[in-house]
């Protein structure tokens, strides 16, 4: 399973990539926004600041919602840099959007799914990654990590490519939980994959340890 840190902040990005599990990076305009990153030079900027600090996909949005609008931003964010991965929503003209990148060999990550049949579409028109967003169906009573469940088993029974890129992540157990069901891909705050770490079992028996040594010295 790839490890996606979903984040504008360049110091997480650092902490994360430092760690030596991180694979990419996903961001969107809402987390430009939280970093105080306003502009379309400054936003553009951030992400090629962003691809020097990582060596894997950062995907990028499009703010557009109609098809020559989608094709023209994801092209100016794509030549910024090889690892950018044009982030495309799951909309009509998205979906037309990510069939003419994938015939232009531009990688794409279709974001905003919610279901299983939207999630068959992105792959249909080759989208390079599937986006379920699993942390907001939770939060409306809704089951997410079965749509995680439900992608997997379709993808595996057409052989598609599209990578399973589970999103909105919550918490580490989501994390386990994607993983255990078949996730190519997790993206989510640095305390998701921070929170791995960490057992009490672990910390009682590290300080054991020291506290042994250190009657012997």
């Amino acid at each position: 399973m790839k490890f996606f840190i979903d984040t504008a902040n360049l110091e997480q990005i650092k902490e994360a990539q430092a760690l030596g599990v991180l694979d990419g990076v996903t961001t969107n305009p809402s987390l430009m926004a939280k970093e105080g990153i306003t502009g379309k030079n400054n936003i553009l900027k951030h992400y090629v600041d962003i691809c020097k600090i990582v060596d894997g996909d950062v995907s990028a949005e499009v703010i557009s919602t109609d098809f020559e609008s989608m094709v023209k931003e994801g092209e100016i964010l794509a030549e910024l840099h090889d690892q950018i991965v044009v982030k495309i929503p799951m909309i009509k003209d998205g979906v037309k959007a990510l069939k003419y990148f994938s015939d232009n060999q531009i990688r794409t990550n279709c974001t905003l799914v919610f279901s299983a049949g939207q999630a068959l579409l992105a792959a249909k028109a080759g989208a390079t990654y599937v986006s379920p967003f699993i942390g907001r169906l939770d939060d409306i009573s809704s089951d997410g990590l079965n749509l995680i469940a439900e992608i997997r088993h379709i993808y595996d029974n057409y052989a598609f490519e599209t990578q399973i890129l589970a999103a909105s992540i919550r918490h580490t157990m989501h994390v386990i939980d994607c993983a255990k069901i078949g996730a190519d891909v997790m993206t989510g705050p640095l305390s998701s994959i921070e929170g791995l770490l960490k057992h009490p079992l672990t910390d009682s028996g590290l300080a054991k340890f020291l506290a042994d040594y250190q009657k012997g010295n």
